[in-house]
């Protein structure tokens, strides 16, 4: 489990103690990670979160830069900041914060997922900023083919699969552009990845097998753990998403599963039930954070009789 993801369950645990009782370790590993934070930090960011999910994000911004005053470093301030600035139509300090974020750790899929998106609805091309970030990085170019995929901008992930030569991940991710090239063109293909025979010799079976145990007997702090490294490995995958996402959910970190979650709605091609476990995580998040017209509108997409 890396720094930063800590960062976020621990600083989670930490806060949602003041009204709901953990298992001791979680309360006693939280606060010596939380140590070295000031409470001051730790209201403001909470409260930009929420306030960013309830569209006030001019309150949002400036709670996360009286975070950022206190803590200039930190890297998950400066992603929220890119995130609150492009949905406040912001785009220019979106992409600073952006790049900053990607610049700290240029090998979080996440922070160069939303550099892509920021750049997108500014309509600008990732050659824009391209001298300003790590382009070069094996692991960014891994993300960067699987964030075009994500975005359906499949010639694009091909041209950078191009230059990374063989490898598994290539194979798998060419093999899906494939896929989702040709349903384009005729809606009658059927995902390979849903049909697929799962056996004792699939990993990706065993994974599903252990995560499925592990949340129906609620123990989501176990399935955290092991959704997120089997999203690691498998980032094709969406009921990995899935998985990991109802984890976050269910520990108290609604924002960073809405997140998890809806990117797990990009690999879905015809999986309806599986859309519907998502919808409804979905839906639960945002009840949590107080969005109720995208709970709902989550909610609403739900396919009965499945």
């Amino acid at each position: 489990m890396n720094g930063k993801f800590l960062f976020w369950l621990c600083l989670v645990v930490s806060v949602v103690t003041y009204s709901h009782t953990y298992a001791q370790e979680e309360q006693e590993s939280a606060e010596v990670y939380l140590e070295e934070y000031t409470d001051e930090f730790q209201e403001n960011f909470f409260e930009a979160l929420k306030q960013k999910g309830i569209q006030n994000y001019d309150r949002a911004i400036d709670l996360l830069l009286k975070c950022k005053q206190l803590d200039s470093s930190n890297s998950v301030v400066d992603y929220e900041l890119a995130k609150a600035y492009s949905l406040d139509q912001q785009h220019i300090l979106a992409q600073e914060y952006a790049v900053k974020a990607l610049n700290a750790e240029p090998t979080d899929f996440w922070y160069l997922d939303n550099l892509l998106h920021v750049l997108e609805k500014e309509g600008s091309p990732l050659e824009s900023v391209k001298q300003d970030i790590p382009f070069t990085n094996q692991k960014l170019q891994q993300n960067l083919a699987l964030g075009y995929f994500k975005m359906r901008k499949y010639n694009d992930a091909l041209k950078v699969l191009e230059g990374l030569g063989s490898s598994k991940f290539t194979e798998e991710l060419t093999s899906k552009i494939n896929d989702s090239l040709q349903k384009k063109e005729d809606q009658k293909v059927i995902s390979v990845a849903t049909n697929e025979k799962k056996d004792s010799n699939d990993p990706t079976a065993q994974y599903r097998s252990q995560i499925e145990e592990l949340l129906s007997e609620s123990d989501f702090g176990q399935a955290l753990a092991l959704s997120k490294e089997a999203l690691d490995s498998y980032p094709l995958q969406p009921y990995f998403y899935y998985a990991y996402g109802t984890a976050l959910n269910n520990t108290s970190n609604a924002n960073k599963a809405i997140e998890v979650l809806e990117s797990g709605l990009d690999y879905l091609l015809d999986d309806d039930q599986l859309a519907n476990k998502i919808y409804g995580e979905l839906s639960k998040a945002y009840t949590s954070i107080g969005n109720t017209s995208k709970a709902n509108e989550y909610l609403n997409k739900i396919k009965p009789g499945l």
